[in-house]
């Protein structure tokens, strides 16, 4: 029962992940090749007046792009795992090797949420803005923090897969 229970939130979590990430980062893709191309393109080649805080708009777009694509990549499978040593070890030390990377993972982006929180707290006594448009950067702190903490959820899920499986199963990329 609480295999099943798990699966189905893992089922909704990654139904949820992608069609954020979908519509989000295909937004904010969308956005940046369009409004890009347009301030070169037109105002700025064809006009000779460029769009005073384009690159602004442009950065804080891809920040934005990279945070979501945290906690998707983690899902997909798509982060760089270094896998010399597993063909030597037994089947239970290579095991055993990944929880520990798993939960010893998940508390560093805990603690990286939270210090990003605690930055986002701070931006404006430090007068942490963009350069042209004057933009706080506290909103986009605080959205990293999120999708650090939905890794460190993605962490904490690849552990209890490993624990009951024996196995991590990914978001399946195809339709």
């Amino acid at each position: 029962m609480a295999q099943d229970r798990f699966s189905s939130w893992l089922h909704l979590f990654d139904r949820g992940l992608r069609a954020v990430c979908l519509v989000v980062g295909g937004g904010l893709l969308s956005f940046m090749m369009i409004f890009g191309s347009f301030n070169v393109l037109v105002m700025r080649k064809g006009l000779n007046s460029p769009i005073v805080g384009t690159e602004d708009l442009l950065i804080l777009s891809l920040v934005l792009v990279a945070a979501i694509s945290i906690p998707f990549g983690g899902r997909v499978g798509a982060h760089i795992e270094i896998e010399v040593l597993e063909p030597l070890m037994p089947p239970w030390l290579d095991r055993g090797s990944r929880l520990v990377l798993k939960l010893v993972g998940f508390a560093l982006m805990a603690v990286m949420s939270w210090q990003l929180v605690e930055a986002g707290r701070s931006v404006d006594r430090f007068g942490e803005t963009t350069q042209q448009l004057l933009i706080s950067f506290a909103p986009f702190y605080y959205v990293l923090a999120v999708c650090v903490a939905l890794y460190a959820l993605v962490l904490l899920s690849d552990f209890a897969q490993l624990l009951k499986r024996g196995e991590i199963r990914t978001i399946p990329m195809e339709y």
